[in-house]
């Protein structure tokens, strides 16, 4: 009995040991799996930590260049100032004459001295990147030639005895000095432009600088308008008066914008102090010396100042004009200092915290290993070992769940923040193929079409009609950009009604707008073009203020094949039309030379005809 029962339990120990693998080689597999896992883990916190780190820094990076790009504004204004002050010396001794030792020929080569540093600060910006600043030289270069020659004008006309100095000599040489001015502004609207949209952000404290940069320069031209007159004693003539009287307005302006409205919203007690003493000096004291002048010039060339003792008088009542556009400026660098100094912390808080997330994870991993992973390998052998006895103890690997959910869910995070990032791509697309104003395609946007797609006619041809608003700055200087913007959205949907879906409306820049039509019907892309000229011309505009306007439109009408070699022909076709549109009297619809498809003219066509006195029976 004893013998036949050792010999089963010996068939039992061989067949169990049949289902056992070595402790070492389970151990083995199951560290490698774990080993596997915790680099998952880390690989999504990293990914997570990264997106998180790309985004500081990137809120970081902005906040520099908006800093950096201000800065560089800053200069070119300064320069602005510092050429618009040199007409201060200048005017000077065009009353005075100049003597080579004298004061007035030291102060004044002080002022060139001056300016020729600003300038060649700026032309030293054009041949070097090491500041992220590059101006174009071409646009430095004319401002420089001006100078110049204004300089050898003052130079010339200041060596003539003042008997010997005319009323138009001298007038003159002042509006020389006003060009240069004029011609710097070029430099000026170019960084602007740069400025608002690569920072978008910037676009507000860029404008009340450009104002109060042109407060300071329609200051000074306030008493250079009548010191002509002064310089050599005579009347003032009716033009300079005009002139005067027109500074006067545009001062009042752009003090309406800039002063009264706080710069856009500023509101700091030095900014505020600046405005009053603006307020006080200048359109104070300033202006009435002025106003004292012209009531003298109206009667005769008496004057109670010479031309230097009005540029010593009246040139510190600009000095606050200046003050405030550097207070202005100095706390809008302070506050994007400001902000770069927050994004920087927060950036370093990021990196710090992230590191700190994984090096928790690998301690928790290492801890986990040692208390938790050990101890379910031992079990897991145990188990192993006890199904020799057919004691299995089923669903004890049903504890791992929660960690294995608390993966998944961070990775679903990591799916939902990739979505949020292709959102935001998708967006910043949008922003950068349309017209932030009008909502249409933008020039680029346009381009891309002409030279991807070809036309749907038979013959594959496309038409393209060019529209240009006659006299648009016209509204905005006399009204404000903010009203000519309303007039460009009105117009862009009266002409967005008059167009199928098939056809493209593009903004091609400024007040100038494009119409492309796939189909190449040229007969009913002319008829079109006519149409939207007559709704533009009977319809009336309405601004915030009440007043009405009556515009008008100038059209520019060619056809031909898309695609990379032919749309810049189609391009060059229309604005030659357009060109001609616009020097034979403006307000009228004009196709490409080459075309000798001659539509009938239409009523809408006759009444222009009638008002304008000429046939446009020539297309």
């Amino acid at each position: 009995m004893t013998a036949r029962f050792g010999d089963v339990w010996q068939r039992l120990r061989r067949l169990c040991g049949g289902f056992r693998c070595a402790p070492g080689e389970r151990d083995h597999g199951v560290r490698q799996k774990l080993l596997v896992g915790a680099v998952i883990a880390i690989a999504c916190t990293a990914i997570l930590a990264m997106s998180v780190i790309v985004r500081s820094y990137g809120d970081y990076q902005r906040a520099r260049d908006n800093l950096i790009g201000l800065e560089s504004f800053r200069l070119i204004l300064e320069t602005a100032n510092l050429l618009s002050a040199e007409r201060g010396p200048s005017n000077s001794v065009l009353g005075e004459g100049v003597k080579s030792e004298g004061p007035l020929a030291a102060r004044l080569a002080l002022f060139r001295t001056r300016s020729d540093a600003a300038l060649g600060t700026l032309f030293a910006m054009s041949h070097s990147k090491t500041t992220g600043v590059v101006i174009p030289a071409a646009l430095l270069t004319p401002v420089r030639d001006q100078l110049v020659a204004a300089r050898r004008e003052v130079d010339r006309v200041a060596a003539l005895p003042p008997p010997l100095r005319s009323l138009a000599d001298v007038q003159s040489v002042i509006e020389n000095m006003f060009q240069v001015v004029d011609t710097f502004q070029t430099v000026i609207r170019w960084k602007a432009a740069q400025l608002t949209i690569s920072n978008p952000d910037l676009a507000g404290e860029v404008l009340a600088s450009r104002m109060f940069g042109e407060l300071r320069e329609y200051g000074g031209r306030l008493a250079s308008e009548i010191m002509a007159p002064i310089a050599v004693r005579e009347p003032q003539p009716v033009k300079n008066l005009a002139a005067a009287n027109q500074t006067r307005g545009r001062l009042i302006e752009l003090w309406n914008l800039a002063g009264v409205q706080g710069a856009l919203g500023l509101r700091h007690p030095r900014f505020a102090e600046a405005l009053r003493d603006v307020e006080r000096e200048f359109f104070g004291d300033g202006v009435a010396m002025v106003d004292a002048l012209i009531a003298e010039g109206r009667k005769s060339g008496d004057y109670s100042m010479t031309a230097e003792e009005l540029t010593n008088r009246f040139v510190p009542t600009l000095e606050p004009l200046e003050r405030a556009r550097k207070v202005f400026l100095d706390l809008t660098v302070d506050e994007l200092n400001e902000v770069r100094s927050k994004a920087l912390t927060m950036l370093g808080g990021t990196i710090g915290i992230t590191a700190l997330f994984v090096a928790t994870l690998l301690g928790l991993i290492l801890a986990a290993q040692r208390f938790i992973f050990n101890p379910l390998l031992q079990a897991h052998n145990e188990v192993v070992g006890l199904t020799t006895a057919g004691a299995v103890a089923s669903g004890r690997v049903v504890q791992h769940a929660p960690e294995i959910r608390r993966l998944f869910e961070a990775i679903s995070a990591l799916r939902d923040n990739l979505a949020e990032r292709d959102s935001l791509t998708q967006h910043l697309r949008q922003l950068a193929e349309t017209d932030g104003l009008t909502g249409l395609l933008n020039r680029r946007m346009l381009d891309l079409v002409g030279e991807n797609r070809a036309g749907t006619a038979g013959d594959g041809r496309a038409c393209l009609i060019l529209m240009d608003i006659d006299h648009f700055k016209t509204i905005n200087d006399g009204y404000g950009h903010l009203e000519g913007d309303r007039v460009l959205k009105e117009c862009v949907q009266r002409v967005g009604a008059m167009l199928r879906a098939s056809d493209i409306f593009a903004r091609f820049g400024g007040e100038e707008f494009a119409i492309l039509i796939p189909d190449g019907d040229f007969a009913a892309a002319v008829a079109l073009a006519k149409r939207v000229r007559y709704v533009l011309q009977t319809g009336p505009f309405a601004l915030t203020s009440g007043h009405e306007l009556r515009i008008t439109a100038s059209f520019g009408v060619a056809t031909g094949h898309l695609g990379r070699a032919s749309w810049p022909r189609l391009i060059e076709a229309a604005d030659a039309a357009l060109y001609r549109a616009k020097s034979e009297g403006r307000n009228r619809v004009r196709v490409a030379e080459t075309i000798h498809l001659v539509p009938p003219m239409t009523p809408l066509d006759a009444e222009h005809d009638q008002d304008s006195g000429r046939s446009l029976a020539s297309l």
